[in-house]
């Protein structure tokens, strides 16, 4: 199995970078990941001024999917997510959604034991590892690791874990697949504008789907399908993801236009990913159970 070590790293998604491996369709791999502060802070008297701008959140990679063209999808199965011992979170005034009541600057070290994080003597979180950055290369353009969009990125989005699976549009050959920033866990939102960051190793399996490709990512779980769309503010994002749902059903089943609006209206559940990264990212979900009769695939 193809490992990816965490010294193979990028801070943009770009089409200029250079993959440092190249995978079949349909094999696994393991990529080792950093923090989002480059694993830097590592004690409490770490502050996050003390992380430079150019080192945050890196994402290890990319890794070339043969036979990748444009208009193509690559679908990238998560088998497994391993995190470390301990993570951390940082509070940091003017930044994140309370940035203007947060007055001091402070870091704090959460050990994870027993399946759990431990917040505090008195609070115990259970652990629930995802990835915050993953993504392709964009078109043209180079876009920081920390930011999201069509090409996926810095979602932030707690769904994309183990057992679901992402679709990400293909801009450029090869795919040039990069991931990152992981949480042990993370509330949606992210209001702090960290989510318990870790590092640790993500185990997936990539399939490439031939020209099929969505406007934006499409995630999958057992239970639901979702797009998941980044906007300058909320209301943008919805309506981008609610765009682009309707694409979706559009094109794998026979609803007219106003029926797909008016299913979405009675059954789509529209959900906050996070909200404190340069662009703010909407999920927009439709269970499977009520879909069974169009048996949706991508």
């Amino acid at each position: 199995m193809l490992i990816i070590s965490d010294d193979q790293v990028v801070y943009s998604m770009s089409p200029k970078n250079f993959p440092v491996a190249e995978v079949n369709p349909g094999e696994t791999l393991v990529f080792i990941t950093k923090d989002c502060f480059s694993n830097q802070i590592r004690s409490e008297k770490d502050l996050f001024e003390s992380v430079g701008w150019a080192t945050i959140n890196p994402a290890t990679g990319p890794v070339a999917i043969k036979d990748a063209e444009p208009g193509d999808t690559l679908a990238v199965h998560i088998q497994d997510i391993v995190i470390a011992e301990q993570g951390c979170m940082v509070t940091v005034p003017k930044m994140g959604a309370a940035g203007d009541i947060i007055k001091v600057s402070e870091t704090k070290i959460i050990p994870i034991q027993d399946g759990e994080a431990r917040f505090s003597d008195k609070i115990s979180i259970p652990v629930a590892p995802m990835i915050g950055v993953i993504g392709t290369a964009p078109e043209k353009e180079d876009i920081p690791c920390g930011t999201p969009g069509r090409h996926g990125g810095n979602m932030d989005t707690r769904l994309i874990k183990k057992g679901n699976t992402v679709y990400l549009p293909v801009f450029v050959d090869g795919g040039l697949l990069a991931i990152g920033d992981l949480h042990a866990v993370m509330g949606d939102g992210e209001v702090s504008v960290t989510g318990l960051e870790i590092p640790g190793k993500v185990t997936v399996k990539v399939d490439l789907i031939k020209a099929q490709c969505e406007s934006w990512p499409v995630l999958e779980s057992d239970d639901y399908w979702y797009v998941i769309a980044s906007g300058e503010d909320l209301d943008a994002a919805a309506d981008l993801a609610l765009k682009a749902m309707l694409e979706f059903l559009g094109k794998r089943t026979d609803i007219s236009l106003n029926d797909r609006i008016s299913l979405l209206s009675a059954c789509g559940n529209m959900e906050i990913s996070q909200i404190v990264d340069p662009l703010k990212t909407i999920r927009l979900g439709i269970s499977k159970t009520i879909m069974k009769n169009y048996d949706l695939k991508f």
